[in-house]
């Protein structure tokens, strides 16, 4: 998986299109909207289109104990990288595109930890 988290490309999406994907910012969602989370804004254009904001939502109980079942630091790299795979996942599938906010699941945060550190791992829905 591209370590490149802050600005990249992503896709092809359903319709052929490849993404421009820039990072804007991560808080803890609390302090923006009363949430136990961490939250990612990226802005996504794709191929000839408009810009969008997207925001991914990590859950911080669930990636405490993630990092703490891994030995993992929970740091903003990490989740920057944890939010980066499920926007890629996001764009390729157009699951979910239609949001301006997405929260990530428990088992998706399982799965893209995984992913970053060389384990395939078979995406169940």
């Amino acid at each position: 998986m591209n370590d490149q988290s802050r600005l990249f490309e992503a896709g092809p999406d359903p319709f052929g299109r490849m993404w421009k994907v820039q990072f804007r910012w991560l808080q803890t969602g609390i302090s923006i909207r009363h949430a136990n989370t961490v939250d990612v804004k990226f802005f996504v254009t794709p191929d000839g289109g408009e810009t969008e904001e997207k925001v991914v939502s990590l859950p911080h109980e669930e990636l405490l104990r993630i990092a703490r079942e891994r030995q993992r630091k929970l740091s903003d790299a990490y989740c920057m990288r944890i939010a980066a795979a499920h926007l890629r996942h996001m764009i390729e599938t157009s699951e979910d595109m239609e949001k301006t906010l997405v929260t990530v699941t428990p088992e998706e945060l399982a799965r893209y930890d995984q992913q970053l550190n060389g384990v395939t791992v078979p995406q169940h829905r």
